[in-house]
């Protein structure tokens, strides 16, 4: 798509205030996700506009929709775009700023927090769409009539939505507590820190300091040769295999074979490399398992969790939320830790901010012993001070 029309665009969405972007993608068998369109949506509340961008077209500057999309001033509407704001800050080099994410805003409108696309449309504004095209080869060109007018299909309706949405919260009071939420999404990346690779194999925690040392060398290993030949990580080494060559940490091709999950074509063509990395590791200092960061559970704490998701689900669901927005059982676990050990609360996304507001102050004091749970008249829990 030609850049002026772009620059045209990105001139309507600031007079606006506000557009929306999607976008099509192909992960598989690729290191990194490989962005194929981009479909943006602007709206004056008179006319609407739908552009299509191809992004592998060769020459395409995407300089116009950085810019629009680190502007604080401008909203930038999505649906479930975890993936598509971190494929647009690597491809495009930019910020995103002033994200409203439609899915995550339903699970503060009495909706699922998890709603698809067109399941939102459908409760929302009755519309319903066809989707036809969603698994198709994007990165094939030339694109036919159906996927182009799937992907125009996919923004054609986001901004409505994005507006009902807001008119509901706004009406309920929650309506900054999404905008909270969806600010947490500006930071999101597609990038594979081999430090984050690394903390995240099965069983690493099990092995000795210097076998760890092994294995986070093998991670960055692995990690360049699959960025050099563009495939996914675990088909150069998979992470079974890379933490069993950490803890054995073979010094000869026979030993190597003898490691179950190293297929034979990764031996023919990777064993002389794959033994130099574990010696190189070996040689580093030892890695040391960190401290967990939160106080450790224990069996007793069991009905305590139960307890406080019990608590937590009562108020979301009196105050119209999807309960999956407002705590993990991980973070309650470590809640109820913390009390049982009379240790300062952890930092969980449940005693931050709108959460905290929420239930979090009233989970603490639940954990103290000084509020009580019970079943009301009506079979929905009520929560008391205790001994009243």
């Amino acid at each position: 798509m030609s850049e002026p029309r772009l620059e045209q665009f990105a001139a309507r969405a600031r007079a606006v205030g506000r557009f929306g972007i999607d976008t099509e993608f192909v992960g598989e068998g690729r290191y990194r996700t490989l962005l194929c369109l981009i479909q943006l949506v602007v709206s004056d509340g008179q006319s609407l506009d739908v552009l299509v961008l191809d992004a592998l077209e060769e020459g395409l500057d995407l300089a116009p929709l950085a810019a629009l999309l680190a502007e604080p001033a401008v909203t930038v509407v999505v649906h479930a775009g975890r993936q598509d704001i971190a494929l647009l800050r690597r491809c495009a080099q930019t910020e995103v700023n002033a994200i409203f994410d439609t899915q995550v805003a339903a699970g503060f409108a009495g909706l699922s927090a998890q709603a698809g696309y067109d399941t939102l449309l459908r409760e929302l504004l009755g519309v319903r769409v066809q989707k036809t095209a969603s698994y198709t080869r994007w990165d094939r060109r030339p694109l036919d009539a159906e996927q182009l007018a799937y992907a125009r299909e996919d923004v054609l309706h986001l901004l409505e939505m994005a507006a009902e949405l807001e008119r509901r919260l706004a009406a309920s009071g929650r309506l900054e507590w999404a905008e909270e939420e969806c600010r947490q999404l500006e930071g999101v990346s597609d990038a594979r820190e081999p430090d984050q690779v690394f903390a995240r194999l099965p069983r690493i925690n099990s092995l000795s300091p210097s076998a760890r040392a092994i294995a986070h060398a093998l991670v960055s290993y692995r990690e360049q040769a699959a960025e050099q030949q563009d495939r996914p990580a675990s088909t150069v080494l998979n992470d079974a295999a890379l933490v069993e060559l950490a803890k054995r940490a073979p010094r000869t091709p026979e030993q190597l074979e003898q490691i179950r999950g190293v297929n034979p074509g990764s031996l023919r063509r990777r064993g002389v490399s794959l033994l130099d990395v574990i010696a190189s590791g070996a040689r580093q200092p030892p890695i040391a398992v960190e401290e967990h960061s939160h106080d450790p559970s224990s069996p007793i704490d069991a009905p305590q969790i139960a307890l406080a998701e019990a608590l937590v689900r009562a108020r979301a669901l009196a105050s119209g939320l999807a309960y999956e927005l407002v705590a993990a059982r991980a973070d309650l676990g470590a809640i109820v830790a913390s009390v049982r050990l009379g240790k300062p609360p952890p930092d969980v996304r449940t005693l931050r901010g709108w959460r905290r507001e929420l239930v979090g102050e009233e989970l603490l004091a639940m954990l103290r012993g000084e509020r009580a749970l019970r079943v009301g008249g009506d079979g929905r829990l009520e929560i008391a001070a205790s001994g009243s």
